[in-house]
């Protein structure tokens, strides 16, 4: 059977048909998309699947590994800065291995088109010494996901699997199964030794890890993902990986003059690599994201071996590769394209018309003009946006849940008023530990919880925190007395400037609360409710 998918979907599907039984996810472009594929999907809510979203990548995690503990088949899905938020369990899950085969799908994104760095997730699969698969195309993800959970089984570790921007979000026909594999029933087969990381457990299962990479290598070299393609001209071979080796394909239409090695799984076939190397004149290698073949491939070749790439300048350090930036760097000329448009007119990314966040920052702006050393101290969400014109209100936007505790700690070295601005969202992902500190050392900050009952940046997935923020405040310790609440309209601008400078001038931990749903979502429910209505007549 074919299906039209994103590489994303492909994944999902892949995921299904291979007997998945519990996705866990946090939201987060360009990954957001496999577990929405999993939630909207009919046969996967009639064969029990789990897919709700999880409150951040960390508790993901271990959920999923709990789930391995007991036989079943897991995938963990995140953006790459997520993989940092999970970083402590993903790295123990090499430690404890697997029962249940467990894949942690991480997605890249180059360019940063909506994150706040670029980072290669491959280093942190090296780092857990577990093995990593990326594909170069939707079918291949496809036929990936299978392989990798059989895999993860047969060598009980967990695997990574890496994906980009472009190949998450572009779509090609992929030959699917007719029918999905069975779940695995559930066992007791896992022993609790393996899973105690006490240091005395936890050595012998790093030992056993450590002289695993020789296995994991030579199954690396037979892989079936890593292709080596022979060709007569040797002045120049070619290794790929991903996307890259479309691009290179899109540079040659009639067929590569020089040999490739397209590679799909890790740890690196360092045979096949030094093969290449023994035959070619120069290596060049085209890959997405930071030079990690490129870097590894320099430590094993002879030190006399040619190298070209992204460390030598052949290829850029950021953003994404394109066919012409491929082109460039194999000498070929480049294609004439089309001159940029001259009529193009700027369209900065804004905040909704209507939007909640608008009324906050406008009352915010309005209060901290009366106090010229006041520090905003952002976070991560749609209200980031209000660092840009015309509200030009945030000092400060690093990762989820930083609003909090750097408030806190530039208020521990002096500054007044120190402002935190966070969602939601991400408030319960990660800014309730920051506000607990602030409790506990009564620290002079006024937090705003901007709440308008979604996550609304990557699409309005359900928050875990709607309707429980009050409640997570005042469990934390807070004063009631400083738990403000209020609806952000123009309407109520009076009562919210107060509100603000009540707080502020209060020394000790505040939290204001403006909540109004997000626009989107609002109209996304009320037609979904009128959907409803007219299959109900």
């Amino acid at each position: 059977m074919k299906k039209l998918l994103l590489g994303d979907e492909a994944i999902a599907q892949a995921a299904i048909d291979a007997g998945l039984s519990g996705v866990y996810a946090y939201p987060g472009t360009p990954s957001t998309e496999i577990t929405e594929y999993i939630q909207n999907l009919r046969i996967a809510s009639d064969r029990g699947i789990h897919s709700k979203w999880s409150v951040n990548e960390k508790t993901a995690m271990e959920e999923a590994l709990g789930m391995s503990f007991m036989g079943k088949r897991a995938m963990v899905c995140m953006k790459h800065v997520g993989l940092n938020v999970c970083a402590d369990p993903f790295v123990n899950s090499g430690m404890t291995g697997t029962n249940g085969g467990i894949i942690v799908l991480v997605a890249d994104d180059p360019s940063m088109h909506s994150s706040q760095n670029e980072q290669d997730s491959r280093f942190y699969a090296k780092f857990a010494m577990i093995p990593c698969f990326e594909p170069s195309c939707q079918q291949e993800a496809y036929d990936m996901v299978g392989f990798a959970f059989d895999y993860s089984e047969r060598v009980h570790l967990p695997v990574l699997m890496r994906v980009t921007t472009r190949m998450a979000h572009s779509r090609a026909v992929v030959e699917i199964a007719d029918q999905p594999r069975k779940q695995n029933d559930i066992n007791y087969n896992s022993k609790s030794s393996e899973w105690v990381l006490l240091p005395a457990m936890a050595r012998k299962r790093n030992d056993i890890v450590t002289a695993q990479q020789v296995e994991l290598e030579k199954d690396s070299v037979k892989s079936n993902f890593n292709i080596y393609y022979d060709n007569k001209d040797k002045t120049l071979g070619i290794v790929t990986g991903g996307i890259g080796i479309n691009y290179l394909n899109e540079c040659y239409p009639d067929g590569c003059p020089y040999p490739i090695l397209k590679i799909g799984q890790y740890p690196l076939p360092k045979d096949l690599l030094r093969n290449m190397t023994n035959e070619c004149d120069e290596i060049l290698v085209i890959e997405e994201g930071q030079p990690f073949i490129e870097d590894s491939l320099r430590g094993v070749m002879p030190g006399d071996s040619i190298i070209k790439g992204k460390l030598d300048g052949s290829l850029p350090r950021t953003g994404e590769l394109t066919p012409d930036i491929v082109r460039k760097a194999l000498g070929l000329p480049e294609n004439e394209g089309h001159a940029q448009s001259q009529n193009t007119v700027p369209r900065p990314p804004a905040l909704c018309q209507g939007c909640g966040h608008r009324d906050v920052y406008a009352a915010l702006n309005d209060v901290l003009a009366d106090y010229p050393n006041a520090r905003v101290f952002g976070d991560i969400g749609c209200y980031t946006l209000g660092a840009l014109p015309p509200y030009k209100a945030l000092h400060s936007t690093v990762d989820m849940g930083a609003s909090i505790t750097m408030a806190k700690g530039a208020a521990d070295a002096g500054l007044w008023p120190a402002i935190a601005v966070i969602g939601d969202s991400t408030f319960t992902h990660s800014g309730m530990t920051g506000l607990l500190d602030a409790i506990n050392e009564n620290s002079d900050i006024t937090v705003i919880i901007s709440d308008n009952l979604t996550t609304a940046m990557t699409g309005g997935q359900d928050s875990a925190g709607t309707n429980k923020l009050e409640a997570i405040c005042r469990g934390l310790g807070l004063d009631n007395e400083h738990l403000k609440t209020v609806v952000p309209l123009p309407k109520n601008m009076p009562e919210i400037t107060q509100m603000l400078r009540n707080e502020i001038e209060y020394h000790g931990v505040s939290v204001i609360i403006p909540c109004r749903e997000c626009m989107q979502t609002l109209q996304r429910h009320i037609r979904e409710k009128k959907q409803k209505g007219g299959q109900e007549k």
